[in-house]
Order: structure tokens, then sequence, then C-alpha cells
């Protein structure tokens, strides 16, 4: 059976695209933390992120790499975390978030509540700042 993800990245289920190249996708999580909380996946369905290869892992950080970078430009910050967590979705996933201190990354925060046209409107913002160079 596919994963939510899964069935995201294949267009079953509707979602907020920032940025996907022909291995990895990446899309906005639908309870962030805060504004321009992103999430990135492999196309490829895997559970464990350490189960991808060594070349599929190396090439999804570089992907997350870049997609921080243009939330970097969207929403401007003093950096974008990293999370992974991984039990939510049996499918390998990199949270990237904007963080202004700490506890911007903690998932234990009260999780924003957006309208659809405040996803629509990140989402744009971050893939207009994104170079699709990876």
């Amino acid at each position: 059976m596919a994963t939510i993800f899964s069935k995201i990245i294949a267009g079953e289920i509707p979602s907020y695209k920032v940025a996907e190249n022909e291995k990895f996708y990446a899309f906005l999580d639908i309870n962030p933390l805060v504004k321009g909380h992103t999430l990135v996946v492999p196309k490829r369905e895997v559970d464990y992120i350490f189960d991808l290869s060594d070349e599929e892992l190396a090439e999804m950080h570089v992907f997350a790499k870049h997609v921080a970078l243009a939330i970097q430009k969207a929403f401007p910050c003093k950096k974008v975390g990293e999370a992974v967590i991984g039990l939510e979705v049996p499918h390998a996933h990199i949270h990237l978030i904007p963080i202004q201190k700490e506890s911007d990354m903690l998932f234990s925060n009260p999780k924003l509540k957006l309208q659809p046209e405040e996803f629509a409107a990140i989402a744009k913002a971050i893939n207009d700042a994104w170079s699709g160079k990876c």
C-alpha cells in the first residue's frame, strides 16, 4: 500500500509543491511549526532515511540544501533547521524549518492553522526563490 507521501508525489492527494526533480519532491507541511516549514521526500518509497543508498542520501541532502536556501530567501531567518524524525509517516523525509531561535524546532509547539491561500502564497514564494538546479 502506498504511503500518503507516495500519493502526494503521484498527484493523487493535493500538496503545495515548492520544488521537484526526477528523484525528490519538496512540499509544505500541512501542520507547520512556522511559515515555510517544508518536507523533502524521495520519490522512491523507502521507510527509513538510512535505508537509502549512500548516493541517494547524499543527493537528497543536496536537494534539501537548495530548497533550504530558497526557504531562507523567501522567509528571512537566522537559519533553516533540519530534522529527521520519521515516525509519523513510513516514508523517509526531512523537515526544513525556518528558525529564529532553537525553540522554533520543537515539534511539541502548537502548529499553525493556515488558509489554502496562505499555503499557496508560501509555496509560490519558495518556488520562485528555488534555483531548480538540482
